[in-house]
This record gives C-alpha cells, structure tokens and sequence, in this order.
C-alpha cells in the first residue's frame, strides 16, 4: 500500500456496482426521493419518511426566487457572453456567499450558541435578549432575519408548519421563533424570520454540521440558475445590459396544484 492511498466512505465504484454510503444506486432510483438521496449522500444514512418528505420541502423552497438574486443575474451575464450552461451555472454558484444565501451557515451557528446557553438552565427569552443586544452592541444584524422583499415569508410558514406536523421541531425552531419574538420586542416592529433562517433552524434540529448549510441552498439553488441560463441563452440577445429589476413575468397564470 503505497504512501498515497487514502480511503473515502461515500460511494463505492466496481464493475456494474455504484452504491451510495452502501446502497445500489440502482436500488434506490425509483424508491427514494431526491431529498432522501441528499440526507443519505450528506448524513449516511436514509432518513425516516417524515424526515425525507422535510427534506423535500427544504430543497423545494429555495429551488428559484427569480432574476433579481445575485446569483441569477450573474448565472444569465455568463449566459449572455456566450459561455456554455455548465460554466454560467458555475459563476452563479460561485455568487452564493457570506450575504447571498451564506445566512444558513451563519444562523445556524447563532442558534447552536444559543442551544449551548440554555443547558445552563436559562430561560429562551432570557438567552434571546441577551444575544440580541451584544449583537446590537457590535452592531450586526441578527443572521436569518429579516427580507428585502417579504415581510411574511411563505416559504417559512410552509416549512415551519411541516416541521411542527411532521414532529420535527425542536430546539432550534424553538429559539428561531423566540429570537423573532425578541427581535419585534426590542425593535418595536417585526422582523421576520426569512426563509434562510427557517432551514437553519431544521437543519439544527436534523443535526447536520453548520459547514453543510450554506450546501442545502447551493443544491437547491442549481436547478433555478439552470433555468435562468437556458432563458438567458434561448430568449434574449447575447451581450445585452442586464437591468437587475426591470423586467416582468410573463409565464404561466396563477394556478393551484390539483
């Protein structure tokens, strides 16, 4: 065994056998939804039924948030001079930072720290206001907190709603509602939780690591840029100015699912 060998417990490749942390692919096509494969390729193991349809709603809810996000706008420029789809999803996926979907990461880290208070047997409200006025004394914002454009975010009420129904909710929705209560007492106005807080605050409750957050809105985030690039290349002009917000909607009508 040579000094390079090193070993990886993601997939096995043999001859016609490819098995995800043990499993046949081939097996689990048709029998496990995306969002369980995810759970499987990030956590290793299958997630129970309620966990997997939550992690379908999670990827569901940040698939596309239109041509305004940094991201979109950089994926449709790339799209524009000619670059090819893989390369104007790349410089989409390559906006998706601190202050572009990076919320995740950060609000999670912020509901972890406050998880570690209460085992001192402190009262959520307590801990709620006490971490909001040491942000307010550094003067930061509260991370997974407020929206340019929702003031009541249905992909949070959605997301929250389901946890609570499937009995997923725990300690990390518990402080997201308790910092959002706070933030409205201290502020004198409510600042909602946005829906990069409300994933945070399930993946805390999941368990999975904050270094993997900011991985749930890039995955889901990559069919959106996919499609803004292909309209980008299919609709409009090459090497036209990209007004960031003026443009309008012009696909299918308000519909309900049947």
């Amino acid at each position: 065994m040579s000094d390079l060998h090193w070993t990886t417990a993601i997939t096995s490749i043999q001859p016609n056998d490819v098995r995800l942390r043990g499993y046949r692919i081939d097996e689990l096509m048709g029998r496990v939804t995306f969002g369980q494969a995810v759970y499987l390729a990030l956590k290793g193991e299958l997630p129970a039924p309620e966990v997997g349809r939550l992690m379908d709603a999670m990827l569901v809810s940040s698939i596309d948030h239109g041509a305004t996000p940094p991201s979109a706008l950089a994926a449709r420029t790339a799209a524009s001079t000619g670059a090819t789809l893989s390369a104007s999803i790349a410089a989409g996926v390559l906006s998706i930072n601190r202050y572009h979907g990076g919320a995740i990461e950060d609000c999670m880290r912020f509901l972890l720290a406050a998880a570690g208070r209460l085992a001192g047997d402190h009262p959520p409200a307590e801990v709620a206001s006490a971490m909001l006025a040491e942000l307010k004394a550094q003067k930061k914002r509260a991370p997974g907190f407020g929206h340019r454009i929702h003031t009541d975010d249905p992909r949070t009420k959605r997301l929250l709603a389901l946890a609570d129904e499937l009995g997923i909710s725990g300690v990390g929705v518990m402080m997201a509602r308790t910092f959002e209560q706070g933030l409205e007492e201290s502020m004198g106005r409510r600042l909602p939780l946005n829906v990069d807080g409300a994933l945070a605050a399930l993946l805390v409750d999941l368990g999975f690591p904050p270094e993997l957050g900011n991985a749930f809105f890039i995955i889901a985030r990559v069919t959106g840029l996919a499609a803004q690039a292909h309209e980008e290349m299919t609709r409009q002009q090459p090497m036209r100015r990209i007004h960031p917000s003026d443009h309008e909607y012009d696909g299918p009508a308000s519909r309900e699912l049947a």
